[in-house]
């Protein structure tokens, strides 16, 4: 296996850990990507309660079976969250079809619009996590504080040329959202929703 395919060190060890039932390693994972399951969970339902709800089921389901995390498939953050999307989406579809089941109201396309702009929504939250740190700095300030290039420039004490190039770069990722199989978006993140 050529050395930038083997799946980073931490990931294997925790998959391992895991595996043997260390329940350490179960609290090791939550510390690191509770944030990002509750958020992701939170962005697909719009519901606290059962973003809560769906980030105990994914820590649950990597506890009782964590042998269905393949690092040679991928990051395992990368896994995570595509478990919270996947379980996310089916707990919109549930609730929203016996809701529409229960009033009547609405249709069966209304649902799977309001599914897919939750997946979209999902995918672009994910990406823009994942972004390295000097793309995201770029792209908050200026969505967020509305700077343009020049003041993005001065803020984080790079060229104008730097920060058009971050600002393009990381709404290219972004872009991506839409796209069903979207670079830098997990793997079967778009076209299973």
């Amino acid at each position: 296996m050529a050395k930038k395919d083997v799946p980073p060190r931490w990931d294997r060890k925790m998959q391992q850990r895991l595996a043997r039932g260390e329940a350490a390693a179960l609290g090791e994972l939550y510390d690191r990507f509770a944030s990002l399951v509750h958020g992701l969970a939170h962005r697909v339902l719009g519901d606290e309660r059962a973003a809560d709800g769906i980030t105990r089921e994914v820590f649950v389901h990597v506890w009782e079976h964590p042998d269905s995390y393949d690092p040679k498939q991928g990051p395992l953050r990368t896994w995570v969250a595509t478990l919270t999307h996947r379980l996310a989406v089916q707990r919109l579809r549930a609730t929203e079809t016996a809701a529409l089941a229960r009033d009547g109201s609405g249709t069966a396309e209304e649902l799977e619009h309001k599914v897919r702009h939750a997946a979209v929504a999902a995918r672009a939250d994910y990406i823009v996590q994942s972004m390295p740190v000097p793309l995201r700095s770029a792209l908050e300030r200026a969505y967020f504080q509305r700077r343009d290039y020049r003041q993005t420039a001065a803020d984080l004490g790079i060229t104008e040329d730097e920060a058009r190039r971050r600002l393009r770069l990381g709404l290219q990722l972004l872009s991506t959202a839409h796209d069903t199989q979207a670079p830098g978006a997990p793997p079967g993140y778009g076209g299973a929703v």
